[in-house]
């Protein structure tokens, strides 16, 4: 018994440690956390012993389930500060849930080290346009509107459920390229993380749902314990995350993106090849 809970207790530990380090990152980058969540949970899946075949499942799943309470404290901290586009929201927000439910069910469909491949080709590439000096770069004045104007949401609703992130990581370069400030892109896309996380929490539960190998305490691909010890974690620190955000320059923000999504995408890249 005693040597049972001595080994939950590093468990234990890195857990209230991610949701701390996503919680900042939440409110620094409007990321949801999960570019944090999603792979330290799947090592930590990896420590206890979960099927490689399901780990990026679990931790996909389980860090959309965080991310719905994050985006809440995130996105009410940058709208604070004035930060959150919402006329862009209205047009976005049913296109990027649309995204959201494809997502679910195309990650449902595959092994995990596609997720794992998927994670790292995405992070990689917006590390790029992050870390190179082209914030002053635009493909357009705005955001396109017109008939062709939803697929772009439902691309970024789809890809961030796939990888479990609230939809910062692809929106925030995306909006960036087309006009957008980094703190308003940053703000904005806090709060899709409600319209990507919702959707996907529960269609996760649902392609889980008699899933064999599934660690204990699991709804579907969602991991109870993990949420339940994360969540109130992120949620505390996501306001101080949004603060340091408005106290750096556009410029530093953009670098600290990019470097942050580079060695998480090297990270993936080894966790599918190596």
């Amino acid at each position: 018994m005693m040597n049972a809970v001595l080994e939950f207790v590093p468990l234990l530990g890195l857990m209230i440690a991610t949701g701390a380090a996503a919680g900042l990152l939440a409110g620094l980058l409007g990321v949801g956390g999960g570019i944090v969540i999603v792979p330290v949970l799947e090592f930590a899946l990896g420590l206890l012993g979960v099927d490689p075949a399901i780990r990026m499942h679990v931790a996909v799943a389980t860090s959309l389930a965080t991310i719905i309470p994050t985006s809440l404290s995130s996105s009410r901290a940058h709208h604070r500060r004035e930060a959150v586009d919402f006329s862009l929201m209205r047009r976005w927000a049913g296109p990027i849930f649309l995204g959201a439910v494809i997502g679910v069910w195309a990650a449902a469909q595959v092994d995990s080290r596609v997720l794992s491949v998927i994670f790292g080709v995405v992070a990689a590439l917006v590390a790029v346009k992050m870390m190179l000096p082209l914030d002053n770069k635009q493909i357009a004045d705005d955001v396109p509107r017109g008939i062709l104007s939803p697929v772009l949401p439902i691309g970024i609703g789809a890809v961030s459920s796939m990888m479990g992130i609230g939809g910062g990581t692809v929106a925030v370069p995306l909006m960036t390229l087309m006009g957008q400030s980094v703190h308003r892109a940053v703000g904005t896309a806090a709060l899709f993380g409600l319209f990507i996380s919702l959707p996907g929490t529960f269609g996760f539960m649902v392609a889980g749902w008699d899933v064999a190998g599934r660690p204990p305490g699991s709804v579907g691909y969602v991991n109870l314990v993990g949420f339940l010890i994360i969540s109130p974690m992120t949620v505390w620190m996501a306001p101080l995350g949004a603060k340091v955000a408005h106290a750096l320059t556009a410029r530093m923000l953009s670098v600290l993106f990019g470097l942050f999504l580079f060695v998480v995408a090297l990270r993936m890249f080894v966790q599918a090849f190596g």
